[in-house]
């Protein structure tokens, strides 16, 4: 818990950029009836009844100082998903940085395995040097940032009822465009020393 506290007081830093990741499943639903439209002071109807359509992934990258995110929608959550997201992060997201800080949660699909098992050797151990991993402690994902704004995507982002993969993918890049538009950075406030007083139960404890 410590590592990801000490990490989020580190400075601002072009080279070494903070990015949070996290993800989540999110099923396509469908109506079957159309909706009836908004109406001057009454809001849309929908129907009860609705379809499933399976289910797709959100990826998620926060850079929560410098006012930036990416969700990706997936169609599965394979390990080669995962591998092919931080590929992205590293040479169109954050080309020009030297090392991106990168905290996680410790899926088994988020490791340096993932790589060499989607990438030759070469290539997988170029984005294992760009990258230093950060990992969440079990239990412990509401340290990551990523998951702020995976509420907000979902909360206030994306309908409840999206019916397709495509459609997901245009709403959530919809979204993309609006929520960078507003440069929204996360002021995180809780410190190692709220920790070691908020949750002290979670450290030994010694007789004096």
């Amino acid at each position: 818990m410590e590592d990801i506290l000490d990490v989020y007081t580190q400075e601002r830093d072009e080279k070494r950029p903070l990015v949070c990741m996290d993800e989540c499943p999110k099923q396509l639903i469908g109506e079957t009836r159309v909706p009836l439209p908004v109406k001057p002071g009454q809001s849309a109807c929908f129907d009860t009844e609705y379809e499933r359509n399976g289910t797709c992934d959100i990826f998620m990258f926060v850079a929560p100082l410098e006012g930036w995110r990416r969700a990706e929608i997936t169609e599965q959550r394979r390990r080669k998903d995962w591998a092919e997201q931080e590929k992205t992060l590293v040479d169109e997201d954050f080309p020009l940085a030297e090392k991106i800080l990168l905290v996680m949660d410790n899926l088994n699909r988020h490791s340096i395995a993932s790589w060499y098992e989607t990438y030759p050797a070469g290539e997988a151990k170029r984005l294992k040097d760009k990258l230093e991993l950060h990992y969440t402690p079990k239990h412990g994902s509401w340290l990551n940032m990523a998951e702020i704004e995976l509420s907000v995507i979902n909360n206030q982002g994306l309908p409840a009822r999206v019916g397709t993969l495509e459609e997901m993918r245009q709403k959530t890049r919809a979204w993309n465009k609006v929520r960078n538009g507003k440069g929204r950075k996360i002021n995180w406030r809780f410190t190692t020393a709220d920790a070691r007083i908020k949750l002290s139960r979670l450290y030994p404890q010694f007789d004096s």
